[in-house]
């Protein structure tokens, strides 16, 4: 079954982030000849591990989730099982109206199962609004509805500004007015279709997680690895090549066509490859642009999706000069006209940074949402310098710190508005036209690691001829919850 991406057949993986990896480690494990083609001279997308004064950290993504299997899986298929971690602390804060206050408990995704969860973060108008839910009629929410414009119409504007937008800020950089419920919160969208009150909607979720966890069934939220995140796209890659994978880096595809009698024509700078099957794991603008000759009604979705950019500032202190609150970090309001959208006070987080080196306190801070663009156009040592202003602000750190690095994310985060999940879907029924090419990545099904390797799963058994696993994420898409504090 060469075709279908299974037996001894010949695929090539377009994309060599943790989609494309993932992808290539499957398609190995059922026995297909695999080639990864990655346009950038590392593996590995948004998943970047570095270094600062002397101390190993992340300068992507920092967390996975880890109460969907995919991503811890993966890690320990890859040698990675004994590195596995949960953050030492998941205390975070708000810094809103002029103070640091506790992160509230009892929300999902921001939204409360009770006014009084909300006290110390909002005013006494905007708890007086969320008890009014109870009493109102039920807010149709259709095929689909932004998450903000649903909870401001029950709970008012003040629960979306001071809590669901940086939260949901925190994973898409996004626009909470504008993003899509029914793919970015899927779990409460589901409930609210099946509740007239959103916050008996969330109690409800609140008493499922509650018995799942007293049954045994769940373990920590968030995982990291020792060593980084960012380690982990290397250990696959590592595992792909010793399978006898190939993995070519600096290699970005210029074309993509069907051969006449069957199989893919997959052509870069100096090379053609041709293929049984092709994996497109890449973002959106690079996957419409391969796409425009054979597909060009899923080119066309692909080019109107938009993206958001940001930088993460990492920030090294002697930890002598550096006092901290407690916690994980904060997470901040948009609409209290601060620069930074969050801080993860790093070596409070991952025990495994805080060991490198006792001497040494490592801060990030993340700066850019969606639709900001001036501010990622300031020079590095601004975004240094704005980021030590908001940290003093809020936490009274002043100190000059050892070192700093400024990494910037351009359009690094596809948005998930309303429709989005209808796109998704036209997008993979133009390509199940195509025999032998499946999608997969952050655009489709989820912007966290899990969702991006439960994509690529989807994708190697669509090429079998197994549509399952693709059904179900189109209908599901995999919620990626904020990790805490940061980013």
């Amino acid at each position: 079954m060469s075709a279908t991406g299974t037996g001894t057949g010949q695929v090539v993986v377009v994309g060599g982030g943790i989609a494309g990896l993932a992808a290539a480690h499957r398609l190995l494990e059922r026995g297909a000849r695999v080639t990864v083609l990655e346009a950038a001279d590392r593996v590995g997308g948004k998943l970047l591990p570095g270094e600062i004064a002397g101390v190993r950290v992340d300068l992507g993504a920092e967390s996975m989730l880890a109460r969907r299997p995919e991503a811890v899986d993966l890690a320990r298929e890859v040698g990675l099982a004994d590195r596995l971690q949960p953050p030492a602390t998941a205390t975070a804060s708000l810094w809103t109206r002029g103070a640091l206050r506790p992160m509230p408990k009892g929300h999902v995704m921001g939204v409360p199962g009770t006014a009084a969860a909300l006290t110390g973060v909002l005013s006494a108008e905007g708890l007086a609004r969320v008890e009014r839910d109870a009493d109102l009629p039920r807010t149709e929410v259709g095929d689909d509805v932004a998450v903000g414009e649903y909870v401001a119409a029950r709970l008012g504007r003040e629960v979306v500004d001071r809590l669901v937008e940086p939260l949901l800020g925190g994973v898409y950089a996004g626009d909470a007015y504008r993003i899509s419920m029914r793919s970015a919160v899927p779990q409460l969208f589901r409930a609210a279709r099946t509740h007239t009150s959103l916050t008996e909607a969330v109690r409800g979720i609140q008493a499922a997680a509650a018995e799942a966890q007293r049954s045994g069934r769940t373990g920590p939220v968030f995982m990291g690895i020792e060593g980084g995140v960012g380690s982990l796209p290397l250990a696959v890659a590592e595992s792909v090549r010793a399978r006898g994978g190939k993995i070519l880096t600096g290699t970005p595809v210029t074309e993509l066509r069907r051969e006449p009698l069957g199989g893919w024509r997959v052509v870069t700078a100096d090379r053609v490859l041709h293929a049984d099957a092709v994996v497109l794991a890449t973002p959106a603008p690079a996957a419409a642009r391969l796409l425009g000759a054979e597909s060009p009604g899923a080119a066309a979705e692909l080019r109107a999706v938009e993206y958001a950019s940001m930088a993460l500032i990492t920030l090294a202190y002697r930890r002598g000069d550096a006092a901290l609150p407690e916690g994980s970090g904060f997470l901040v309001p948009p609409v209290d006209g601060r620069t930074i959208k969050a801080s993860t006070f790093a070596s409070r987080k991952w025990g495994w940074i805080a060991g490198q080196d006792p001497d040494v306190l490592v801060v990030r801070t993340s700066v850019g949402r969606y639709g900001e663009t001036e501010i990622l156009g300031r020079e590095d040592s601004e975004l240094v310098d704005l980021s030590r202003h908001d940290l003093r602000e809020a936490t009274g750190l002043d100190a000059v710190p050892l070192r700093s690095r400024v990494t910037r994310w351009t359009d690094g985060l596809p948005q998930y508005p309303v429709g989005h999940h209808a796109r998704v879907a036209r997008v993979r029924d133009h390509v199940a036209g195509l025999p032998g090419l499946a999608v997969c990545g952050a655009v489709y099904d989820g912007v966290g690691i899990p969702a991006c390797v439960a994509s690529a799963h989807a994708a190697v058994d669509q090429l079998a001829g197994d549509l399952r696993a693709v059904q179900e994420l189109t209908a599901h898409p995999v919620q990626s919850l904020h990790g805490g504090a940061g980013e």
